[in-house]
């Protein structure tokens, strides 16, 4: 499968985008990814979001707006999308332009989105309803901000759980095979080996 990725916002926060059959599809909407996806002169089909923290949403109502897309998030996330002082109720001076979600997304050994078959796993202990799409056709995992190269997702935001986080990685994601590619929500690329071997997190 085709993807493109990009970096934005203040917080280094990467987004990709997937040439499915059927259209494209952009996994997460940090700041500068509506201008991006313009750029790149392709007409975005579907909006995914891995969750719902601040630095992977800014864009969503720029992007639905741009390109009339539908949102496909956790049910979990939509509060997060849609209310414009969700983040600040925590005590984060932080706010997006809200929006509403259009379908909702549940854990699934599989899914079909525009013609793209993924199993969709539910990895909360980073931020509640945080989800990883997995091609296991292509052997990609879009990770969002559970597992890192040599690192792992915070779990003392609100909603965090370290150790549900590190038993979730261990059960749900290790299993899926040493030579899967991850795409994190931050950093580089990794392999899934690489983890289960030498992230310090997690041996």
């Amino acid at each position: 499968m085709i993807y493109e990725s990009f970096c934005g916002g203040i917080f280094e926060t990467n987004c990709y985008l997937l040439d499915a059959p059927e259209g494209w599809i952009l996994f997460d909407a940090p700041d500068g990814a509506c201008d991006w996806v313009e750029s790149r002169n392709v007409d975005l089909k579907l909006l995914l979001l891995t969750h719902g923290h601040v630095d992977h949403v800014q864009d969503v109502a720029r992007i639905k707006r741009r390109f009339r897309c539908p949102i496909g998030c956790h049910l979990l996330t939509a509060p997060m999308i849609s209310d414009r002082e969700f983040f600040r109720n925590f005590g984060f001076e932080l706010e997006i332009e809200p929006a509403e979600p259009d379908f909702f997304i549940e854990e699934t050994p599989r899914r079909n989105f525009l013609g793209a078959e993924f199993q969709v796993l539910e990895v909360p202990g980073h931020c509640p309803g945080s989800f990883c799409f997995f091609s296991r056709k292509d052997r990609l995992l879009i990770g969002g901000d559970v597992l890192f190269a040599g690192s792992i997702g915070r779990g003392d935001l609100p909603g965090g759980d370290i150790d549900l986080l590190i038993d979730g990685i261990r059960k749900k994601l290790f299993p899926l095979g040493d030579n899967v590619t991850v795409l994190p929500g931050h950093g580089p690329p990794t392999k899934m080996g690489s983890e289960r071997r030498t992230n310090p997190f997690l041996v």
